[in-house]
């Protein structure tokens, strides 16, 4: 089904509808489990046939509340702190492999003179 369709549909029609697809699918999954569907497409066909019709829902909802709903903005001292953090994050995982790197390299490099003088 279409997202045009679905929004010729009034709110009942459509919650209606999406309940019908969901008994549908578990009804498939259940047969699913037991035996093999003629048309194992139809699962995932219901499944984003119910996505679209939740969405076109939700849509309407956002609309009759007004505004779209936004979490608050991020001030410009919230950003700049943020970026300090984001930096000093980085800096501490720069100088944790560095460390590691070197670690690493003195212990190939003793393990090979070790084995050179066997």
């Amino acid at each position: 089904m279409r997202a045009e369709e679905i929004r010729e549909l009034t709110d009942d029609e459509v919650r209606s509808r999406v309940a019908e697809l969901e008994e549908e699918r578990f009804r498939l999954r259940f047969r699913a489990a037991t035996e093999t569907l003629e048309d194992p497409l139809r699962l995932r066909l219901i499944r984003k046939d119910v996505a679209r019709m939740k969405t076109v829902l939700r849509e309407r909802e956002r609309e009759a509340a007004g505004a779209a709903v936004r979490g608050p903005r991020r001030t410009a001292a919230k950003r700049a702190s943020a970026g300090k953090k984001l930096a000093a994050r980085k800096a501490r995982a720069s100088a944790t492999r560095t460390t590691k790197t070197s670690a690493t390299r003195k212990t190939k490099g003793s393990r090979a003179a070790g084995a050179g003088e066997r």
